[in-house]
Protein backbone atom coordinates (compact mmCIF):
# COMPACT_ATOMS: atom_id res chain seq x y z
CA UNK A 1 0.00 0.00 0.00
CA UNK A 2 1.76 3.41 -1.10
CA UNK A 3 1.97 6.35 1.83
CA UNK A 4 2.10 9.51 1.07
CA UNK A 5 4.79 11.84 1.22
CA UNK A 6 5.58 13.05 4.63
CA UNK A 7 7.88 15.32 6.53
CA UNK A 8 10.15 12.98 7.36
CA UNK A 9 10.08 11.31 3.74
CA UNK A 10 10.44 14.59 2.11
CA UNK A 11 13.71 15.37 4.40
CA UNK A 12 15.17 11.62 3.87
CA UNK A 13 15.09 12.62 -0.29
CA UNK A 14 16.30 15.90 0.19
CA UNK A 15 19.01 14.61 2.01
CA UNK A 16 19.87 12.04 -0.39
CA UNK A 17 19.56 14.10 -3.23
CA UNK A 18 21.85 16.95 -1.63
CA UNK A 19 24.19 13.89 -1.51
CA UNK A 20 24.12 12.42 -4.85
CA UNK A 21 23.50 15.90 -6.87
CA UNK A 22 27.38 16.28 -7.96
CA UNK A 23 28.65 12.80 -7.73
CA UNK A 24 28.56 9.85 -10.94
CA UNK A 25 25.94 8.21 -9.25
CA UNK A 26 23.05 9.89 -10.59
CA UNK A 27 20.94 11.40 -7.82
CA UNK A 28 17.60 11.17 -10.05
CA UNK A 29 17.87 7.31 -10.07
CA UNK A 30 18.45 7.39 -6.23
CA UNK A 31 15.48 9.74 -5.89
CA UNK A 32 13.54 6.93 -7.35
CA UNK A 33 14.66 4.05 -5.94
CA UNK A 34 14.30 6.04 -2.17
CA UNK A 35 10.67 6.63 -2.81
CA UNK A 36 9.63 3.52 -3.71
CA UNK A 37 11.69 1.95 -0.70
CA UNK A 38 10.03 4.29 1.29
CA UNK A 39 6.26 3.57 -0.06
CA UNK A 40 5.48 6.73 -2.19
CA UNK A 41 3.18 6.87 -4.88
CA UNK A 42 4.08 7.45 -8.83
CA UNK A 43 2.18 10.14 -8.38
CA UNK A 44 2.69 13.54 -10.70
CA UNK A 45 3.28 15.26 -6.96
CA UNK A 46 6.47 12.74 -6.48
CA UNK A 47 8.10 13.15 -9.82
CA UNK A 48 7.40 16.65 -9.66
CA UNK A 49 8.99 16.70 -6.07
CA UNK A 50 12.04 14.57 -7.29
CA UNK A 51 12.56 17.21 -9.94
CA UNK A 52 12.22 20.29 -7.85
CA UNK A 53 14.42 19.83 -5.21
CA UNK A 54 17.55 19.64 -7.09
CA UNK A 55 17.26 23.20 -6.83
CA UNK A 56 18.23 22.99 -3.51
CA UNK A 57 21.75 21.86 -4.47
CA UNK A 58 22.30 23.65 -7.50
CA UNK A 59 21.46 26.65 -4.94
CA UNK A 60 24.80 25.83 -3.11
CA UNK A 61 26.47 25.59 -5.99
CA UNK A 62 25.42 28.65 -7.17
CA UNK A 63 26.31 30.67 -4.21
CA UNK A 64 29.49 28.80 -3.68
CA UNK A 65 30.84 29.56 -7.59
CA UNK A 66 28.84 33.20 -7.44
CA UNK A 67 31.78 34.71 -8.71
CA UNK A 68 32.59 32.31 -11.47
CA UNK A 69 28.85 33.32 -13.04
CA UNK A 70 29.03 36.87 -12.38
CA UNK A 71 32.91 37.86 -12.82
CA UNK A 72 34.43 35.67 -15.44
CA UNK A 73 32.70 36.22 -18.79
CA UNK A 74 35.03 33.52 -20.53
CA UNK A 75 34.28 30.39 -18.25
CA UNK A 76 30.02 31.85 -18.15
CA UNK A 77 30.24 31.82 -22.20
CA UNK A 78 31.17 27.98 -21.92
CA UNK A 79 28.78 27.09 -19.50
CA UNK A 80 25.79 28.56 -21.55
CA UNK A 81 27.39 26.84 -25.09
CA UNK A 82 27.22 23.56 -23.22
CA UNK A 83 23.67 23.97 -22.04
CA UNK A 84 22.40 24.74 -25.16
CA UNK A 85 22.44 21.20 -27.00
CA UNK A 86 21.01 19.79 -23.34
CA UNK A 87 18.23 22.72 -23.11
CA UNK A 88 17.43 22.07 -26.89
CA UNK A 89 16.88 17.69 -26.34
CA UNK A 90 15.66 18.54 -22.87
CA UNK A 91 12.51 20.34 -24.31
CA UNK A 92 11.59 18.04 -27.05
CA UNK A 93 12.01 14.94 -25.12
CA UNK A 94 11.18 15.74 -21.45
CA UNK A 95 7.18 15.12 -21.86
CA UNK A 96 8.20 11.45 -23.07
CA UNK A 97 11.29 11.07 -20.34
CA UNK A 98 8.17 12.06 -17.38
CA UNK A 99 6.05 9.74 -18.63
CA UNK A 100 7.54 6.65 -19.60
CA UNK A 101 10.94 6.45 -17.89
CA UNK A 102 10.44 8.95 -14.79
CA UNK A 103 9.35 6.61 -12.56
CA UNK A 104 10.87 3.63 -14.12
CA UNK A 105 12.69 1.11 -11.14
CA UNK A 106 13.82 -1.05 -14.36
CA UNK A 107 15.25 2.01 -16.96
CA UNK A 108 17.07 3.10 -13.75
CA UNK A 109 18.18 0.18 -12.18
CA UNK A 110 19.62 -0.69 -16.08
CA UNK A 111 21.32 2.65 -16.41
CA UNK A 112 22.94 2.66 -12.92
CA UNK A 113 24.55 -1.02 -13.75
CA UNK A 114 25.52 -0.04 -17.57
CA UNK A 115 26.98 3.58 -16.20
CA UNK A 116 28.97 1.30 -13.61
CA UNK A 117 30.69 -0.50 -15.96
CA UNK A 118 31.17 2.20 -18.27
CA UNK A 119 32.90 4.44 -15.35
CA UNK A 120 35.17 1.44 -14.22
CA UNK A 121 35.86 0.32 -18.20
CA UNK A 122 37.10 4.37 -18.52
CA UNK A 123 39.24 4.88 -15.49
CA UNK A 124 41.11 1.34 -16.32
CA UNK A 125 41.74 1.74 -19.47
CA UNK A 126 41.78 5.33 -20.23
CA UNK A 127 41.76 7.53 -17.53
CA UNK A 128 43.01 11.57 -17.32
CA UNK A 129 45.11 12.14 -20.30
CA UNK A 130 48.72 13.12 -20.16
CA UNK A 131 48.50 17.29 -20.01
CA UNK A 132 45.33 17.78 -19.34
CA UNK A 133 43.37 21.04 -19.42
CA UNK A 134 43.33 22.27 -15.81
CA UNK A 135 41.37 25.32 -16.53
CA UNK A 136 37.82 25.40 -18.02
CA UNK A 137 38.90 29.13 -19.58
CA UNK A 138 41.17 26.91 -21.84
CA UNK A 139 37.96 25.01 -22.97
CA UNK A 140 37.43 25.88 -26.35
CA UNK A 141 33.36 26.67 -27.39
CA UNK A 142 33.34 23.12 -29.40
CA UNK A 143 34.39 21.07 -26.53
CA UNK A 144 31.55 22.86 -24.68
CA UNK A 145 29.49 21.63 -26.92
CA UNK A 146 30.25 18.30 -26.97
CA UNK A 147 30.05 18.29 -23.21
CA UNK A 148 26.54 19.56 -23.53
CA UNK A 149 25.82 16.81 -25.60
CA UNK A 150 27.21 13.96 -23.24
CA UNK A 151 24.81 15.32 -20.52
CA UNK A 152 22.23 15.58 -22.40
CA UNK A 153 22.16 11.66 -22.82
CA UNK A 154 21.44 11.68 -18.63
CA UNK A 155 18.01 12.64 -19.07
CA UNK A 156 17.79 9.18 -18.67
CA UNK A 157 17.28 8.35 -15.56
CA UNK A 158 20.05 6.49 -13.36
CA UNK A 159 22.16 7.58 -15.98
CA UNK A 160 23.56 10.79 -14.11
CA UNK A 161 24.26 13.93 -15.39
CA UNK A 162 27.74 14.24 -13.41
CA UNK A 163 28.96 11.20 -14.89
CA UNK A 164 27.91 11.78 -18.56
CA UNK A 165 29.58 15.40 -18.18
CA UNK A 166 32.66 13.61 -16.18
CA UNK A 167 33.40 11.22 -18.67
CA UNK A 168 32.85 13.43 -21.79
CA UNK A 169 34.79 16.26 -19.92
CA UNK A 170 37.96 13.43 -19.43
CA UNK A 171 37.70 12.19 -22.86
CA UNK A 172 37.95 15.74 -24.19
CA UNK A 173 41.40 16.14 -22.33
CA UNK A 174 40.32 17.92 -19.38
CA UNK A 175 41.64 16.86 -15.54
CA UNK A 176 39.23 15.58 -13.47
CA UNK A 177 39.20 18.63 -11.22
CA UNK A 178 38.20 20.76 -13.93
CA UNK A 179 35.85 18.55 -15.83
CA UNK A 180 34.04 18.16 -12.13
CA UNK A 181 34.12 21.95 -11.58
CA UNK A 182 32.87 22.84 -14.96
CA UNK A 183 30.01 19.98 -14.38
CA UNK A 184 28.85 21.72 -11.04
CA UNK A 185 28.57 25.13 -12.78
CA UNK A 186 26.51 23.13 -15.51
CA UNK A 187 24.32 22.24 -13.52
CA UNK A 188 22.72 25.65 -12.05
CA UNK A 189 21.23 26.30 -15.69
CA UNK A 190 19.91 22.69 -16.70
CA UNK A 191 18.81 22.02 -13.60
CA UNK A 192 17.34 25.66 -13.10
CA UNK A 193 15.67 24.88 -16.44
CA UNK A 194 14.16 21.62 -15.78
CA UNK A 195 12.78 22.65 -12.29
CA UNK A 196 11.26 25.57 -13.67
CA UNK A 197 9.97 23.75 -16.75
CA UNK A 198 8.33 20.75 -14.49
CA UNK A 199 6.79 24.09 -12.10
CA UNK A 200 5.38 25.76 -14.72
CA UNK A 201 3.83 22.80 -16.07
CA UNK A 202 2.43 21.37 -12.81
CA UNK A 203 2.66 24.04 -9.95
CA UNK A 204 -0.76 25.24 -10.18
CA UNK A 205 -2.22 21.52 -8.70
CA UNK A 206 0.16 21.44 -5.61
CA UNK A 207 -1.50 21.84 -2.60
CA UNK A 208 -0.52 24.13 0.26
CA UNK A 209 0.84 21.40 2.54
CA UNK A 210 2.74 20.15 -1.06
CA UNK A 211 4.40 23.10 -0.94
CA UNK A 212 5.73 22.94 2.13
CA UNK A 213 7.24 19.54 1.73
CA UNK A 214 9.04 20.69 -1.26
CA UNK A 215 10.40 23.78 0.93
CA UNK A 216 11.52 20.89 3.71
CA UNK A 217 13.16 19.30 0.71
CA UNK A 218 14.92 21.97 -0.67
CA UNK A 219 16.51 23.48 2.36
CA UNK A 220 17.93 20.14 3.64
CA UNK A 221 19.22 19.28 -0.44
CA UNK A 222 20.58 22.76 0.01
CA UNK A 223 22.38 21.92 3.39
CA UNK A 224 23.64 18.68 2.53
CA UNK A 225 24.62 19.87 -0.89
CA UNK A 226 27.13 22.40 0.32
CA UNK A 227 29.07 20.22 2.24
CA UNK A 228 28.93 17.60 -0.24
CA UNK A 229 30.54 20.09 -3.17
CA UNK A 230 33.31 20.75 -0.80
CA UNK A 231 34.06 17.17 -0.06
CA UNK A 232 33.52 15.63 -3.72
CA UNK A 233 36.36 18.23 -4.77
CA UNK A 234 39.22 17.38 -2.29
CA UNK A 235 38.27 13.61 -2.53
CA UNK A 236 38.85 13.79 -6.56
CA UNK A 237 42.09 15.58 -5.85
CA UNK A 238 43.86 11.92 -4.91
CA UNK A 239 41.28 9.38 -6.28
CA UNK A 240 39.80 8.30 -9.90
CA UNK A 241 36.39 7.67 -10.05
CA UNK A 242 36.17 3.94 -9.79
CA UNK A 243 34.54 3.28 -6.47
CA UNK A 244 31.75 5.60 -7.64
CA UNK A 245 31.93 2.94 -10.73
CA UNK A 246 31.66 -0.23 -8.21
CA UNK A 247 28.98 1.26 -5.70
CA UNK A 248 26.66 1.61 -8.98
CA UNK A 249 27.12 -1.84 -9.79
CA UNK A 250 26.52 -2.96 -6.19
CA UNK A 251 23.83 -1.15 -5.46
CA UNK A 252 21.84 -1.63 -9.04
CA UNK A 253 22.27 -5.33 -8.08
CA UNK A 254 21.20 -5.41 -4.70
CA UNK A 255 18.45 -3.05 -5.32
CA UNK A 256 17.47 -5.08 -8.56
CA UNK A 257 17.04 -8.16 -6.16
CA UNK A 258 15.08 -6.92 -3.66
CA UNK A 259 12.59 -5.38 -6.11
CA UNK A 260 12.21 -8.51 -8.52
CA UNK A 261 12.85 -11.46 -6.18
Amino acid sequence: MFSQVTIFSAAILGVIEGLTEFLPVSSTGHLILASRLLGLPDSEFVKSFEVVIQLGAIMAVAILYWRQFLVNRRVLARVLVAFGPTALIGLLVYPLVKQYLLGSVTVTLAALFIGGLLLIFYEKKIGEKENPLNSIEDLSFRQAVYIGLAQAVAIVPGVSRSAATIVGGLALGLSRRAIVEFSFLLAVPTMAAAVGLDLLKTSGGFTTEEYGLLVIGLVTSFAVAWLAVKTFLAYIQKHDFVVFGAYRLVLSLILAIAFFS
